[in-house]
């Protein structure tokens, strides 16, 4: 059983940054992603790495802003997140399939308990 843990979720004032974390107890599928969900909204797609190769893919709204990247050492996927808006508000959670560039949370194996993120405006 693998299990995802996330950190680094915080307050931070609009246009601030923030970097989240998320370390795997073991070698996991190839494909990890961070999804978020705001209050009263459905689970949405933010970033995707593939383990084998590192190619990436963003949600649009979070392109130019965001930075998805691994380190296959330490079983670790990494969320850089610039230039905050109050939108991206959510509860953000890492996940992982044995499935490449997916963006339906039901295709996801794996999820983490989830970390907080608040942007203030």
């Amino acid at each position: 059983q693998v299990q995802l843990v996330e950190s680094g979720g915080g307050l931070v004032q609009a246009g601030g940054s923030l970097t989240l974390s998320c370390a795997a107890s073991a070698r996991t599928f190839s494909n990890m992603a961070w999804f978020r969900q705001a209050a009263g909204k459905e689970r949405e797609f933010v970033a995707h790495i593939s383990w084998s190769g590192g190619s990436t893919y963003y949600a649009d709204s979070v392109k130019g802003r965001f930075t998805i990247s691994g380190d296959n050492i330490k079983n670790t996927v990494y969320l850089q997140m610039n230039s905050l808006k109050p939108e991206d508000t959510a509860v953000y959670y890492c996940a992982n399939s044995p499935l490449l560039y997916v963006r339906t949370p039901s295709q996801y194996i794996y999820w983490g308990q989830g970390t907080q993120v608040t942007v203030s405006s």
